[in-house]
């Protein structure tokens, strides 16, 4: 596997080494000792998580906040998606920052997401079948999210406003100016 950084520091694109023939393809999804090697994270996955989601299914930018933090390690198993991070960790210089990458069962990247970054995607393709692990369970008193189309960000979610399959909860996330306010990281 190879670990690429980006411009927002923790933020790590994982590309698996993939081995193909005429019977199709293997490839590791992860392997603990070549990331922490790799990476120099020391992360500990403790839940596996999967959503199953149509054409212009929005979810996010979700988070938990603190002691319930999560790393995400993301990926794409069937279809494609537009993966978006905001890193909302105070003091860090990309404070406010996006950063964002299609993952698909094409090309197999996976994402890295450590803790004290908002998350989301949308589905690109017909549909999607999205695959996550964390380093923290599940908090519901730590839930929490910040507005999709903040304008503080600007995300281009590639799909237009009207096509976009939003839930009642994310229609109703803070802004990131009462995130800020809040000072949660």
């Amino acid at each position: 596997m190879t670990i690429d950084t980006c411009d927002i520091e923790g933020l790590l694109i994982i590309q698996p080494k993939i081995f193909e023939d005429e019977r199709g393809y293997f490839f590791e999804s992860f392997n603990d000792k070549k990331f922490q090697e790799t990476s120099n994270q020391h992360t500990k996955f403790v839940q596996d998580n999967e959503s199953f989601s149509g054409y212009g299914t929005l979810r996010g930018l979700h988070f938990q906040k603190p002691p319930h933090t999560q790393a995400k390690l993301v990926r794409v198993i069937s279809g494609k998606v537009l993966d978006v991070v905001v890193d909302i960790r105070l003091g860090s210089p990309t404070f406010g920052k996006h950063f964002s990458i299609e993952l698909s069962e094409e090309n197999k990247t996976q994402l890295f997401v450590p803790g004290g970054f908002a998350h989301g995607f949308v589905v690109l393709s017909e549909n999607a079948l999205f695959s996550y692990k964390v380093d923290n369970y599940y908090n519901a008193e730590s839930d929490s999210g910040i507005m999709w189309n903040d304008e503080h960000f600007s995300v281009d979610w590639k799909i237009e406003r009207e096509k976009l399959i939003i839930s009642e909860k994310d229609k109703k996330q803070q802004s990131f100016k009462d995130y800020c306010l809040n000072k949660v990281f």
